[in-house]
């Protein structure tokens, strides 16, 4: 079934109000952490496995290029994130209708990404607070956006590998079916 010109205009607000929503959080969050804690201090929730600590980052995930000082930097990570989010456009509208948790996915994604864009814009950096561990071993310090983008990729895998529709016995392409030109 076609989508009408107002059914597409409803689910786009709704994606614009699901993504704002989720940046607006995940900046509040980021805020409450800035005005409540010097950067550096953490604070221990569950002993042994998780604290909220106030770090930044300059770099990429987890910590990819931080230590790299240069406004070239911070300029390509903007433009990843744009080059991004235009891709997760079409990957969103590639999915059928029914494959609902890739476009959530894909949502997920954007949302994150806009996040930390935001930082990246705003601060130069983005703000980090959530740190898990198991005793000396330790994930790096993440925010609500990161979480976003990597429930939001394992989504998307998910989606790709066993919901999008795929043809059970795709033809080969036999020697005899093949045009002239083709060789």
């Amino acid at each position: 079934m076609e989508a009408t010109k107002g059914s597409s205009l409803k689910v786009g607000a709704i994606i614009f109000a699901v993504v704002t929503t989720l940046v607006v959080a995940d900046q509040y969050t980021k805020g409450l952490v800035e005005s409540s804690m010097t950067l550096g201090q953490g604070v221990n929730v569950i002993p042994g496995f998780f604290d909220i600590v106030y770090i930044t980052n300059k770099g990429a995930a987890f910590g990819f290029l931080s230590r790299v000082d240069s406004v070239w930097i911070q300029r390509g990570f903007t433009a990843f994130t744009f080059v991004a989010l235009g891709a997760l456009v079409m990957i969103y509208r590639s999915f059928p209708p029914e494959v609902r948790v890739g476009r959530v996915a894909a949502v997920m994604i954007a949302s994150g990404a806009l996040g930390n864009l935001v930082d990246r814009i705003e601060r130069g950096s983005v703000t980090d607070f959530l740190l898990v561990y198991i005793g000396k071993y330790q994930w790096p310090a993440f925010n609500l956006a990161d979480s976003l983008i990597s429930v939001g990729v394992a989504l998307m895998a998910y989606s790709l590998i066993f919901l999008v529709p795929r043809e059970d016995n795709p033809q080969e392409e036999k020697p005899e079916n093949r045009s002239p030109d083709s060789f």
